[in-house]
């Protein structure tokens, strides 16, 4: 059986919207973030395929890309609709709220040895250490990337790499161009299993 997970995505917001109050208007910060967890999981915990876990992603990096969605900067048309609201505060609000969400689960699966030690190597040639910090939590507008959904780590790095997402410089771009398709594999492979 075949899924159309955007099309699943789209139906979960709908019902969400047409259940809760606008963010302006609901109770709790919890409430007004309920159609958010209809994609990234209660928590913040991901459980659809291409869709990042938020969970203790770092408030800066959160409210940038809220704000890009808000300003249509960056596209896709579920968060663009949702943002479109926000006011700088809900954005603040939100990204601070996310924050303190526990951080995504190391998955059972270690992974296989051989190829995490290459993508380490790789990590380590690239230094993505040296922005995402040692153990890839992030810091100030730099993302949390230990531990997210491989499938989602993988199409943001092609995307960084052929220049498909904006990002607030080139680096990421530059960096990832003399990356092949299979070192990116690898790369998402090691950062979602990674361990310290």
């Amino acid at each position: 059986m075949s899924f159309d997970y955007p099309a699943l995505r789209i139906a979960l917001l709908g019902v969400t919207l047409i259940a809760k109050p606008p963010l302006a208007t609901a109770a709790t910060l919890q409430e007004r973030l309920e159609p958010c967890f209809a994609c990234h999981g209660q928590n913040g915990q991901s459980t659809i395929q291409i869709t990042p876990s938020l969970g203790a992603q770092q408030p800066e990096y959160t409210l940038v890309q809220l704000f890009m969605f808000r300003e249509k900067l960056r596209t896709f048309e579920i968060m663009n609709t949702l943002a479109k609201s926000f006011t700088d505060d809900d954005l603040r609000a939100i990204a601070d709220f996310i924050a303190q969400l526990p951080k995504p689960r190391e998955p059972a699966d270690a992974g296989d040895s051989e190829r995490m030690q290459r993508a380490r190597a790789l990590a380590q040639k690239e230094h993505c250490d040296s922005c995402h910090n040692s153990d890839y939590s992030g810091r100030d507008n730099i993302p949390r990337i230990a531990n997210q959904r491989e499938d989602y780590l993988a199409k943001s790095l092609r995307e960084y790499q052929n220049n498909s997402r904006p990002g607030y410089d080139g680096t990421m771009s530059e960096v990832l161009q003399p990356v092949t398709d299979a070192e990116i594999a690898d790369l998402a492979y090691y950062l979602a299993r990674f361990r310290k």
